[in-house]
């Protein structure tokens, strides 16, 4: 009969970082432990939570065990029986240890003889039974960032546990973990509604609590922080800066939110608007205003997690504690302004990027110098605009703005720019030099701003491979994996028709001016870094692994023009009859080639049989045309000619014997016009990766 699972772990106030990871993990134990004790989880399992309580929900889970059939192998017929075909002490302990008759066993016939077995229905244990011993394994099992201790309970936990709330189709389910017993019982709200609240089920427990002022649900609580923040901004006709992070964090440090309005003084108008949209968002959690002119308003939204008995007096508070922070902003800001931007670049010299790769001034320097080759290949009008954004780029970092706000790295760098009077495209550099800064996240739109960045981190990848600091497995503390692959969506954003191992070999030649490693070394093991990013980002978009391999072993380097053969070759897999025929010529060829290793030249004063004429003369027509279309682009319509090479050369492995013992000279030959062919069609796709 199916049953209903509640599951509620009390606490006191989780960190709002902590609330989702944690919900997720309890969902995954949960799902792992029933399944792997044969429990059908019916609807499946669903998990809420809120600063202080973690909850799981089921709903049709069966009210016990799956019965399986077991069978158990004893000993050999030669060790269960002795010459007379009694049982010996082996047969009888099996029996006895099974509890079965010696004369129930059975045997069972296998390749090394015959065995002694018991097969036997094993009833499945009452659910509750069950929960009862795997429940407090998954609350000791969550993972937290950081866990503590309280009291006298040795029970490490993220926050003390001040209730357990564990029923099974309305039944406690019995267990004590952290001295804490598990009842039918919760809380309301800590400050509205803390009274205990006796719960018989799922329904019952979800209109107490609600009626206890607490949200369960947080997607309902993110929704409610987003409206009650618009009817408070209302007030002052004003309308909350777009942050969905900013409202999933508030979502978790509230039960019930509600939400109050507040203003600050005009003057700190005056200070640029990204320090107090940060200061009021990183410090106090408040959303900044705008007006309907988009311009930021003196004015703030907090979210509360009760409902204010004298919305003034609460008004007040958030305004003397905002007051200070924005005065503390408003100090960083007038120190800062007392030096112009450029003149902190020396001081990057006090700044140490990494032990074995020096200063982030010395890092500055080497991908300015890579910047400008990247500019002059690119961008040759604007290399001069390129260097300043260079140099300028990480001169922020040593601001006592970012140091109070590191997330205003590259922000507070293009606004200083503007108040410098530097040119606007190379402000926007500044800033847009960090991006992408997470996956999804976008690269940069500007020319300038594309070329920084990807000097930047290239740097930052051959620098490391240089200091073996790779990454390795899960580990990847400079996040070069990320790096890579920015790199990769940008170039492919730009379009930018150069050669990735001469960006990487021009980055390590710098960065060769200032240590000492092997450079061809660390270029090869770069270069081999990126295809497998690459490979990896293509499999993760749904393209197959042959599809990208055959791409990929015909050449990367260009990274511009790997995606759109990719999608030629796909679209010729899918559309052309001849694919699957191709394929296995080009893989007759490969299987001749294995075992050549010297590279031949072709003779044709030594072609002797009809089919070797007219496969020489197939490729002499068709070559030029072929890769004039892949110099235009043309990928698909190069494929759909390269067809016409597939029938000579079927020809000529019927006709001729090509690894002929007798003539040597004429195998040489054949094997090299074979070894042209192979290099041209590597040039184009590597058909062999294809399982056909």
């Amino acid at each position: 009969m199916p049953s209903e699972l509640l599951f509620e772990i009390g606490t006191e106030e989780i960190p709002s970082g902590y609330l989702e990871k944690g919900l997720n993990a309890l969902e995954r134990l949960a799902e792992e432990n029933l399944k792997n004790n044969r429990i059908d989880l019916g609807k499946g399992l669903r998990t809420h939570g809120t600063p202080r309580r973690l909850v799981l929900i089921g709903e049709a889970i069966a009210d016990k065990q799956e019965e399986i059939v077991q069978e158990v192998t004893g000993p050999p017929k030669r060790a269960a029986l002795d010459e007379k075909g009694n049982p010996t002490k082996a047969g009888l302990g099996f029996a006895k240890k099974q509890g079965v008759p010696f004369d129930e066993l059975q045997w069972k016939k296998t390749s090394k003889g015959e065995y002694l077995y018991v097969k036997r229905n094993v009833p499945g244990r009452p659910t509750i039974e069950v929960l009862s011993e795997i429940l407090p394994k998954i609350i000791e099992d969550l993972p937290w960032p950081k866990s503590m201790r309280w009291g006298q309970v040795g029970f490490p936990f993220v926050r003390p546990i001040h209730w357990v709330l564990a029923l099974f189709n309305g039944e406690v389910i019995p267990f004590e973990v952290a001295e804490v017993k598990s009842a039918n019982q919760t809380r309301g709200h800590r400050f509205m509604s803390p009274q205990v609240l006796e719960v018989n089920g799922i329904q019952d427990y979800v209109k107490k609590v609600r009626a206890a002022s607490v949200i369960i649900d947080r997607e309902e609580r993110k929704k409610s922080v987003e409206e009650t923040t618009i009817a408070a901004a209302s007030t002052v006709s004003g309308i909350p800066v777009n942050d969905p992070e900013l409202v999933s964090t508030v979502a978790n440090l509230v039960e019930f939110p509600s939400a109050v309005c507040g203003s600050f003084d005009k003057g700190f108008l005056d200070i640029p608007g990204p320090v107090l949209i940060t200061a009021m968002k990183e410090h106090q959690k408040y959303f900044s205003l705008r007006d309907a002119e988009d311009r930021l308003m003196p004015n703030f939204v907090a979210v509360n997690n009760t409902i204010a008995k004298d919305e003034s007096v609460v008004r007040r508070g958030h305004e003397r504690v905002l007051r200070a922070r924005l005065a503390d902003a408003d100090f960083f800001f007038k120190e800062d302004r007392k030096k112009p931007l450029e003149d902190r670049l020396d001081d990057l010299k006090g700044v140490i990027y990494q032990a074995d790769l020096g200063s982030s001034f010395a890092k500055v320097q080497r991908f300015t110098k890579l910047a400008d080759y990247l500019a002059e290949r690119v961008a040759p009008e604007k290399a001069d605009e390129v260097r300043v954004a260079a140099k300028l780029s990480k001169c922020d970092l040593v601001t006592e703005m970012v140091m109070e706000f590191p997330s205003l790295q590259g922000t507070m760098g293009r606004e200083y720019a503007r108040l410098d009077g530097y040119p606007e495209e190379v402000c926007l550099a500044i800033q847009e030099h960090y991006l992408p800064t997470r996956s999804g996240d976008e690269p940069p739109d500007s020319m300038l701003g594309a070329i920084v960045s990807v000097a930047d981190r290239m740097d930052t990848i051959t620098g490391c491979f240089a200091v073996q600091l790779e990454p390795t497995g899960t580990a990847d503390p400079f996040a070069l994996r990320r790096h890579a692959l920015a790199i990769i969506r940008i170039i492919e954003k730009m379009a930018w028709k150069i050669s990735l191992q001469g960006l990487v070999s021009t980055a390590t030649s710098i960065l060769h001016e200032a240590i000492e490693f092997d450079n061809i070394q660390v270029s090869n093991k770069v270069i081999d870094f990126f295809r497998e990013r690459y490979k990896n980002m293509m499999l993760g978009v749904g393209y197959t692994s042959d599809l990208v391999e055959a791409i990929l072993s015909a050449g990367f380097d260009h990274v511009h023009e790997l995606r759109f053969r990719i999608e030629q070759l796909k679209k010729f897999m899918i559309e052309s009859n001849e694919f699957e025929s191709l394929v296995l010529t080009s893989k007759r060829i490969t299987n001749i080639l294995k075992k050549q290793e010297r590279t031949l030249d072709v003779d044709p004063g030594l072609f002797k049989e009809p089919s070797e004429f007219k496969l020489w003369e197939s490729y002499g027509e068709l070559k030029d045309d072929i890769l004039q279309l892949m110099e235009n682009r043309k990928y698909y319509e190069a494929l759909n000619l390269v067809v016409r090479l597939r029938k000579p050369v079927d020809d000529l492995f019927d006709e001729v014997e090509i690894l002929t013992k007798d003539h040597p000279q004429l195998k040489d030959n054949r094997v090299a016009m074979l070894q042209a062919l192979a290099g041209f069609f590597q040039s184009i796709a590597d058909f062999s990766k294809f399982s056909i």
